[in-house]
Formats: C-alpha cells, structure tokens, sequence
C-alpha cells in the first residue's frame, strides 16, 4: 500500500487493462486461426493491432497536454474503443477485421501510457514505486490468461470476443472514479523534446527498446500456436503464459530495491541478455516442458524490469511539459513500430518454422544490448540536458 494516492483506483485500470491483454495476446490468433485465417494473415492483424500505436499515443499525448484533461481524454478512448470492438460481433472476413482492428486499437493504444503518466503524477516525489502500482497489471494478466486456458478447452474460442469486450466495459468504468491527480504547472524545460530525439542516448535508447518490442512480435504472435503445435493444451498453454507474468509479479515488488542498487544501464542491458536466451531456448527446447516453465520465469526480466527501466528512462529523458510527449513517443517508436514491424515479419518467418522465427527474434534483443552497452554509457546521461 501507498500513503497518499488512490492506490486501487490507479490499481484497478491496470488489472483490467492487462486482463484484456491476457485475453488477446495468448488467445486472439487461435481465434483468428480458428475462423480460417492464414499465418500472414494472423501477422497482419497482429501488425495493425501494434502498428496504430506509432501514431494514436503521439496524438492522444498532444491531446492530453494541450487541454490538461488526461483523465477525460483517456475515458474517452476507452469508451470509443469499446464501441469499435463490438463490431467482431457481426464480422469475420479479414477486410473488416483489419478496419476494426485499426479503429479501436486507434483508441486503446492510446491510454496506456497516458496513465502510466497519471499514476507518476500522483506518486509525485516516488516515482520508483510506480511498480508497485503497475503490479496489479500483471496479476489482471494472471488470472485472465489461467482462466480462460481453462475456459477454451470447453468452450469454443470464438467467446474471446464477448469477454474480451466486457473487459474493455470495465476499463473504461475504472476511470469514472479516478480525478484528474494534483500536479504543478509544468515547468519549460531547457529543451524541446524534438531536439532531444538528436541526442546520441535519446537515439540508442529509443532503437534498442524498439529492438526489444520487435523481438516479441513472436512471441505476441505465435507463441501460443508453436506450443499447440508442440502439443500442449490450451490450459496448459495458458498456464504458460501465467507463470512468466507471476515471476513479473514478484520483480515489480522488488523493483524499486533493484533500481536504487544498479544502474538503469546495468539493470537494461542484463533484461535483454536474458530475452535473447529466452527466446532461443523457446525455439528450441519449448518441447520440455520443465525448460519452458524455467524459460517462462525469465519474462519477469526480458519485459517487467525492461518496461520499468524505460519509464524511469523516459522520466529523466523528458522533463517538465515535456513528460506527456515523451511517454507517446516511446510507446509510438518501441511498442509500435517495433511491435508492428515484429508481428508482420513474424507472419513470415512462421512459414518457415517456428525455430527459425524465435532464433530471428533472440538475434534482434541481442543485438539492442549490444547497442546499450556501446551507445548508451552513464556518462552520457549525465550530460543529457546540458
């Protein structure tokens, strides 16, 4: 618990916010291959459902620092997003499954790192701790990916629509009961943020957290359907899944510990050493399934202490008025581009076998810790704003 802020209403959005990401990552491609989509196709998909979060959080980021009403502009997209959803009630062809997928995840991708931003306003001198709020997340994502595993052996996957559905209903209710957080006038900042996109560290560390996205088009795409190809349930496969965000559970709690005792640079470059191993043992070792579980305990690294890094990153990055652009811009550039261009490739690389498609993935993360260890030294941070 944290003194001071509206704890579970920050809490809550989370929880249902990563339930329906534990509903769609494991499960919309078995529903799409389900419905008779080919690979490419089920890349595609994938690809729009990250591709419009290189432009909706740059938008969504002006919004929101122009009117100084983030709470209202992220309840907004959330209702409209929901709105777009419920049109895969009525449609199944990939041409409308496309336009659908574009408009609400227009809306949807905009208001994650819209709150992120939020919830560092409220922790105000704290924003360390922003794990510990962050951590429900990765529980909303737990009990919905066990849950509807468990669920999909009996019941036909063409459910996930309905469910996932109300799950966008009840992240748009969690924000009716939150305020706008207290915050001070934005300070100007000695720099606009458009020259700091010039600045050798800005430029590494947005390319090496893009690298480390596209490495999960992957794993967001087709790692449900290489481990049922192997062979495995699909409780079991969620249980898989469940694991690696439970060992992220326990990381987010400790975090802040982690982040006071190792550079932000040490704590990066380890995160993505062990994601190109990761991956390489998922291409193949997924077969043995105590190997999976252990390789699954790695997620708490290659995305929990990643993500946590890059928004204390963005933090020191950009400052004062700065802050909301700055948050856009990485889920624009890491979690759009790089997420886009890793589900679309992976379309591809899947024809060919799903070794070759995770070996692909685990030579792009190595290759982001090579350009953080060379392109990115402390020294450079220090001198970031002068």
């Amino acid at each position: 618990m944290i003194s001071g802020i509206p704890y579970w209403r920050l809490s809550s959005f989370y929880f249902f916010y990563f339930a329906l990401v534990g509903a769609l990552s494991p499960y919309l491609s078995l529903y799409l291959e389900d419905i008779g989509l080919t690979a490419y196709a089920i890349g595609l998909v994938n690809g729009v459902l990250m591709g419009t979060k290189i432009i909706a959080p740059n938008v969504w980021g002006w919004l929101c620092d122009k009117t100084g009403k983030r709470l209202k502009v992220i309840t907004f997209g959330c209702i409209m997003a929901s709105l777009f959803f419920a049109g895969l009630f009525f449609w199944q062809s990939l041409a409308v499954i496309l336009l659908i997928t574009f408009c609400y995840s227009f809306f949807w991708n905009a208001i994650l790192s819209q709150f992120d931003l939020v919830t560092v306003q409220y922790l105000k001198k704290e924003p360390s701790r922003y794990s510990q709020v962050r951590v429900w997340g990765s529980i909303g994502f737990t009990v919905s990916v066990v849950f509807l595993g468990w669920l999909f052996d009996y019941i036909s996957i063409q459910y996930l629509i309905p469910i996932a559905w109300l799950l966008l209903c009840l992240i748009s209710a969690s924000c009716f009961f939150l305020k706008e957080p207290p915050q001070k006038v934005a300070v100007r900042p000695q720099q606009h943020w458009v020259h700091l996109l010039k600045k050798p560290p800005v430029i590494a560390f947005f390319l090496a957290a893009m690298l480390l996205q596209f490495s999960f088009g992957a794993y967001y795409s087709f790692f449900s359907l290489h481990l049922e190809d192997i062979g495995y349930s699909r409780l079991t496969i969620g249980i898989i899944w469940a694991i690696g965000v439970l060992a992220e559970v326990v990381l987010f709690l400790y975090m802040p510990r982690m982040m006071r005792r190792f550079s932000l640079i040490n704590l990066f470059i380890f995160s993505l050493l062990m994601t190109a191993i990761r991956w390489l043992m998922i291409a193949f070792l997924a077969d043995n399934l105590m190997i999976l579980i252990s390789v699954q305990l790695i997620h708490a690294l290659s995305f929990g202490a990643a993500h946590a890094v890059c928004i204390e990153m963005i933090r020191k990055f950009f400052t004062g008025s700065n802050a909301g652009q700055g948050l856009a811009l990485y889920s624009a550039l890491t979690f759009g581009v790089g997420g886009s261009l890793g589900a679309i490739s992976s379309g591809f690389l899947w024809s060919v076998s799903g070794a070759v498609l995770f070996s692909v993935s685990a030579f792009v993360a190595l290759l982001a810790a090579l350009i953080v260890f060379f392109f990115l030294p402390k020294e450079q941070l220090k001198q970031l704003h002068q």
